[in-house]
C-alpha cells in the first residue's frame, strides 16, 4: 500500500494496524461470499456460476484496531476471449499492493489441472507476501476421513504460510482467519471512513445487481454473454430513485431468453433487482431496463471499455 495521509485517524489507537488482502481463486470457489461474509454486509454479487466477479473490487472492513481491505479479484483461469485476458490482468495486479495473499480453494472435490494453474500462478506473483490457504465449502465435505484427504492434498499444491478450512457460506472458521489477518497487518492508519464498506458508487453497484439477477434467472450460457449498462441514476428525492439501465447480450436468441415469454422473465428480474436495491438505498426505487443485442461484445475492446472494462494496461482512453 502507498503511504498515504490520512484524514481520518485523528483519534486512532495506539498501534492501529491497516493493510491490503488480495483475495485469490478459481471461479466460483466462494471469494464474493467469503468477502461479505468478512465485511458483514453485501458489496459484491453471488452466483453459483461462474465469472460473476469481473472486476477487482474493494470491501473496507474497519473497527476500532484496524481496517482491512480486501480485493475481491476475478478468477484466475486461462483466457479465452478479450473479457477473460481483462479479468485475469485485474486478478494478477490485486498481487502488487498486498499485504497477504488469501488463496481460496474448493475443498468439496479433489484438485484439477486449474487448482495447479492457480497454485502455479500464486507462487510465480507472490514476491514477499505471505500466504494464507483457506480451504472453502468444508460443510460439502462428507466426514471426517474425506476432509483430511483434501487438506492434505490442496495443502501440498503450493507453500503457505497460514492455513484454514472454512465454509464462507455458513461461516464456520471465517472469525479465527478474520482474527489471524487483523494481527498480522503493519501499524497504519485509516485510509477511509468507518461507515464506508466499498469504493465503488452506487451506478456501479446498481449495474452489479442488476447483473445479478439475470444470472441467477437464466441458465446455460447467458450469464457469461451479459453485461449490464446504467443510462442514468437520479435520486429525485429523498425517497425515490431512477435508475435506467441496459442488458447487453451478444445474440438474437438470447435476447429472448433474457426477455422470456410474454416478457415475464425481464419482469423478474427488474423485480428482484429493484427490491434488492430499494433495500441498499432505502428509498423506493423505479427501475428501467432494456436489453440489447452487441454483438460479440466480449471481443470488442471498443464496446468493452464503454461498459466499463479497461482492456489494455496503457488504455488511457
Amino acid at each position: 500500500m502507498n503511504e498515504l495521509d490520512s484524514v481520518f485517524d485523528d483519534q486512532l489507537p495506539e498501534g492501529h494496524r491497516s493493510g491490503v488482502v488480495a483475495v485469490v481463486g478459481r471461479p466460483n470457489v466462494g471469494k464474493s461470499t467469503l468477502i461479505n461474509r468478512l465485511i458483514g454486509q453485501k458489496i459484491a454479487i453471488v452466483s453459483p456460476k461462474p465469472q460473476t466477479t469481473r472486476r477487482q473490487q474493494l470491501g473496507i472492513f474497519t473497527n476500532e484496531q484496524a481496517q482491512v481491505l480486501f480485493v475481491d479479484t476475478p478468477g484466475l483461469h486461462a483466457p479465452q476471449h478479450k473479457l477473460g485476458e481483462y479479468m485475469v490482468r485485474n486478478a494478477e495486479a490485486a498481487f502488487a499492493d498486498a499485504d497477504i495473499i488469501l488463496v481460496l480453494m474448493d475443498i468439496s472435490g479433489p484438485p484439477e489441472t486449474a487448482d495447479k494453474y492457480l497454485a502455479e500462478t500464486v507462487a510465480r506473483l507472490r514476491k514477499r507476501a505471505p500466504v494464507y490457504l483457506a480451504l472453502n465449502k468444508r460443510d460439502l465435505v462428507a466426514d471426517d476421513l474425506e476432509g483430511k484427504v483434501r487438506v492434505q492434498q490442496y495443502g501440498e499444491l503450493l507453500p503457505y504460510d497460514r492455513l484454514f478450512v472454512i465454509s464462507a457460506q455458513d461461516g464456520t472458521e471465517v472469525q479465527q482467519l478474520m482474527d489471524a489477518i487483523i494481527a498480522a497487518m503493519p501499524e497504519g492508519p485509516r485510509y477511509y471512513p468507518a461507515d464506508q464498506v466499498s469504493e465503488v458508487n452506487m451506478r456501479f453497484i446498481a449495474s452489479e445487481v442488476i447483473r445479478e439477477k439475470v444470472m441467477m434467472n437464466t441458465d446455460d450460457e447467458i450469464p457469461y454473454s451479459v453485461a449490464v449498462e446504467i443510462d442514468a441514476y437520479k435520486e429525485r428525492s429523498a425517497d425515490l430513485t431512477y435508475i435506467s439501465a441496459v442488458i447487453h447480450v451478444e445474440r438474437d436468441t438470447q435476447k429472448g431468453i433474457v426477455i422470456g415469454k410474454n416478457g415475464e422473465k425481464i419482469k423478474r428480474i427488474g423485480s428482484e433487482a429493484r427490491e434488492e436495491l430499494a433495500h441498499m438505498l432505502d428509498t423506493k426505487v423505479f427501475l428501467e431496463l432494456n436489453v440489447k443485442v452487441s454483438k460479440n461484445w466480449r471481443s470488442d475492446e471498443t464496446l468493452m471499455r464503454r461498459l466499463g472494462y479497461k482492456v489494455r494496461d496503457d488504455d488511457s482512453r
